[in-house]
């Protein structure tokens, strides 16, 4: 069963291809539906609990079929999970939290990162010197949910129905030292071993790299997650700040960055050269 947040984002999908297969905008719609303009926005955007009972009037007045509002309403039952941001989950800050989920239920992910080793590579050692680097404020408790956090995320690279995640990091990633040099050794190793698994596609951008794209400076994560309903699949862009991350799934937003994706990679270099890099960084230490 996908993540309470991917369920609500489909629902809103697919409601929004409803109401644009009648014809209507959002203000007709609101005017017909009698429902507040607001409530509806944030419906077809999947960032508001549904009613099992809206759903029924608002797929059934907009013309949906029997199976279409059956699984809407099936759907609509397993959106408003509650609890899961407790315990050591609640150390993701709020803007994350949708990332998580939207990473649990791609079939594929494409991260480019600029000056860190990514979330989902990160040794135990790194992620501890990466959060002992915060200050004397973090406690231990809130070190141990940051690892159990991390460690549970990182099982979507080996999971049974594993995304195919393609990964581009700039050397500046690579060559940033965390900790200390055990730490970086045993980091690049891992990730040169990481590297070999069937769905990862890894490489690194050098800093003699050939062609410059823009946009270096700047993670993202792409995520395509698969959706049961006709209007296709979810599409999102995650851009994050120091204190704030913003999430793209406007066509013209997923395209410019599937098309800075693509320069990343052919800029890179290959997945064999880069495990290399890698090892060769790894023994130098």
């Amino acid at each position: 069963m996908p993540t309470p947040t991917v369920l609500q984002l489909q629902l809103g999908k697919e409601l929004k291809r409803l109401r644009e297969a009648r014809g209507w905008t959002l203000a007709e719609a609101v005017e017909v539906l009698g429902n507040k303009d607001t409530k509806l926005s944030r419906l077809e955007n999947g960032q508001s609990s549904v009613r099992t009972l809206d759903i029924r009037v608002l797929y059934e007045t907009l013309g949906a079929t029997k199976e279409e509002t059956a699984w809407a309403l099936e759907t609509a039952k397993h959106c408003n999970q509650r609890g899961r941001w407790s315990g050591y989950r609640s150390i993701y800050g709020k803007f994350f939290r949708m990332a998580v989920d939207l990473e649990e239920d791609a079939s594929i992910i494409n991260h480019y990162q600029s000056e860190m080793i990514p979330g989902l590579l990160q040794t135990e050692a790194y992620i501890r010197a990466v959060f002992s680097a915060s200050g004397p404020q973090l406690t231990d408790q809130t070190l141990e949910m940051a690892l159990k956090a991390r460690t549970e995320r990182q099982q979507v690279l080996t999971k049974l129905d594993a995304p195919q995640i393609g990964f581009v990091m700039s050397e500046s990633a690579v060559l940033r030292m965390v900790g200390d040099e055990t730490v970086m050794r045993d980091q690049l190793r891992y990730v040169a071993e990481v590297a070999e698994l069937p769905n990862v596609h890894l490489q690194v951008l050098p800093f003699k790299a050939r062609t410059y794209p823009p946009g270096c400076l700047f993670p993202f994560t792409m995520f395509r997650i698969p959706s049961p309903g006709k209007s296709g699949p979810l599409e999102y862009v995650y851009l994050e700040d120091y204190d704030d991350g913003r999430y793209r799934d406007d066509h013209e937003s997923v395209e410019t960055y599937s098309n800075l994706w693509q320069r990343f990679v052919g800029a890179a270099l290959d997945p064999v050269q880069s495990r290399e890099l890698l090892l060769r960084l790894a023994d130098s230490y």
